[in-house]
């Protein structure tokens, strides 16, 4: 009993200290959130000047990170939303929809009034009812200067026949977030985890809450046993039975004033319904190739319920400096047979067939020669590649590939997974460079991967290329869409001495009006210019606001009303006018 007592103590002492914490976030982010509210009010009245569903052939959308990709579950289409993009000075947020026909391989993009505000790092996943929807939760707004951040606790639902945006407006749900996961399973939403960040303060959660699609109505659950610690970024995937598997994931803590460290979780856990509103949490210890400690990778759900994880990076923390090892590999989570093992490209047929007469040709090679075979196997394989940039830099990408192969008692287990340990390619070949925070999405059996971002030195390159793979088969990666050298700009700091001009112009990621919305911001300019003060050519910022600063003080005023102070009023204005600039100029 006594020992019982204080375990029950502790947990109530880590339950109000998480409390207490949450509390002081959401006191001091609070202020944050008001002023960046009036810009999301801002760009949601640009929106709301769409008054009909518009459908376009378009290029590939621009290169972007922690979207949602998403297959529709009636058509062979993926439909993407959303994300980010950083180019190095300023940070931009999407909420523009595309579809990608499969068939067809071409991207059109979906102009709909009153859409979902500008996000990243939100949740997104299909339903199979009417025709299909699409059902979004929480996410993150960033300032242009990525300093201050605004997260959603709304829920919406994209009506796939009608393609149309719906937001439910139901009480009792998770507080604001973005790095949560979540899924679908048995009529309800079921969501775990993420974060809440302010310039200051952050905190984690490990909070569990359902959303009942018959009776549109939110409900925290609490399980019964140990689960896990609070987290962002993890896996979260379904079963056949309606039970989750919990992955990995990231999470901090302040170890003293202005000291954070953070944890990569590799801990795994099974969450099972034991009935109605009953369930119950489990720690798994799976057996077999385990993924390599990371964060920022991709999971779906691909042939036979096996869970796929692609890609991420694992940070080395120095005291000045953080080095990221990226990745491109794939692991597959057995959930039948709990148990992990590395996903290993074949090659075409024909180069297969050449490697089994090579290996023909080596049995008449002395015994002791099977000693360095082993040898070789167990080492990993370096391939470097080189990348040019628009501007001439040159992008030297890393990629190690490790020959793993499963412990002796697995070897019963699948007959294709030595298969592919023996037919392993030789030579490099086509394939996703390593990359973390990309998209993936499994539909009738292929893998589809989109974007992401990979860093070199200081510089960070966002991607918005297209990868298939066939679950079925492994054999090769078809590229769809190749990178695009020309969209890797990259602004460093020292180009923004003073005020930020002309550098604005060719962000690729911030000139996603001007490249692949060439109708939505024609028709925007015209309408913005005659609402608000248009950008002179060449004008520099300081001059347009010296030019324009009334009228961004009073349409400040209207938006926060009467009662806000003056100081308030004066920089959301000026946080306006800059957001106009830069995503008008």
């Amino acid at each position: 009993m006594g020992k019982k007592g204080k375990k029950e103590k502790k947990v109530k002492g880590a339950e109000k200290t998480a409390a207490k914490m949450e509390k002081k976030v959401s006191k001091r982010s609070k202020k944050e959130e008001e002023d960046l509210e009036a810009l999301i009010a801002e760009f949601q009245c640009l929106d709301a000047k769409k008054t009909q569903v518009v459908e376009t052939a378009c290029a590939p959308p621009s290169p972007r990170l922690n979207a949602s990709l998403t297959s529709h579950p009636e058509k062979d289409e993926l439909i993407l939303f959303g994300g980010e993009y950083f180019n190095g000075q300023k940070t931009f947020l999407y909420n523009e929809l595309y579809i990608y026909n499969i068939k067809k391989n071409s991207w059109n993009k979906i102009d709909v009034p009153n859409p979902p505000p500008r996000r990243c790092a939100h949740q997104a996943v299909a339903v199979p009812q009417a025709g299909g929807q699409i059902w979004v939760f929480g996410g993150e707004f960033a300032s242009p200067d990525g300093e201050q951040f605004y997260h959603y606790k709304d829920l919406w639902v994209l009506h796939l026949t009608t393609k149309t945006w719906e937001h439910i407006k139901a009480t009792g749900g998770p507080s604001g977030r973005s790095g949560h996961r979540m899924v679908y399973t048995k009529r309800q939403l079921i969501v775990f985890g993420g974060f809440h960040e302010s310039a200051r303060d952050y905190i984690y959660y490990n909070d569990l809450y359902t959303f009942n699609l018959d009776t549109f109505t939110w409900a925290k659950i609490a399980p019964s046993g140990m689960g896990p610690s609070p987290r962002s970024g993890c896996q979260m995937t379904t079963t056949q039975d309606g039970s989750l598997v919990i992955y990995g994931g990231y999470s901090k803590q302040r170890i003293k004033k202005d000291v954070d460290k953070g944890t990569v979780h590799t801990d795994m856990f099974l969450l099972k319904a034991e009935g109605a509103d009953k369930w119950t949490w489990a720690r798994l210890n799976p057996s077999g190739v385990k993924p390599n400690p990371r964060t920022g990778f991709a999971m779906a759900v691909g042939v036979n319920y096996r869970s796929i994880l692609f890609g991420g990076v694992f940070d080395e923390e120095e005291e000045e400096s953080i080095e990221g090892d990226f990745f491109n590999d794939i692991y597959f989570y057995d959930q039948a047979k709990n148990r992990w093992f590395a996903g290993q490209i074949k090659g075409p047929k024909s180069e297969r067939k050449k490697r089994r007469r090579g290996d023909k040709n080596a049995e008449t090679e002395p015994a002791g020669s099977d000693e360095a075979s082993a040898q070789g196997l167990a080492e990993p394989m370096e391939i470097i590649k080189e990348i040019v940039a628009e501007d001439g830099t040159v992008m030297t990408i890393k990629q190690v590939i490790s020959n793993q192969a499963g412990p002796a008692s697995d070897q019963e287990d699948s007959a294709e997974e030595e298969d592919d340990e023996k037919e392993e390619a030789t030579g490099p070949r086509v394939e996703p460079s390593p990359r973390s925070n990309t998209m993936i999405t499994v539909k009738q059996g292929l893998l589809y991967v989109y974007g992401g971002m990979f860093e070199v030195g200081d510089r960070q390159f966002t991607l918005n290329d297209l990868y298939c793979l066939d679950l079925h088969k492994m054999e090769e990666w078809k590229v769809l869409v190749e990178m695009d050298p020309k969209t890797q700009e990259w602004l460093d700091e020292s180009d923004s001495d003073g005020e930020e001009e002309e550098e604005t112009e060719g962000a690729e990621g911030g000139a996603e009006e001007e490249e692949h919305e060439d109708d939505e911001s024609e028709e925007d300019s015209d309408e913005d210019d005659g609402e608000h003060p248009a950008v002179e050519p060449k004008e520099k910022y300081s001059d347009y606001l010296a030019r324009t600063e009334q009228y961004w003080i009073q349409l400040a005023r209207t938006n926060l009303g009467s009662d806000a102070k003056e100081k308030k009023v004066l920089k959301v204005g000026h946080a306006m006018a800059k957001t106009f600039y830069e995503f008008r100029d």
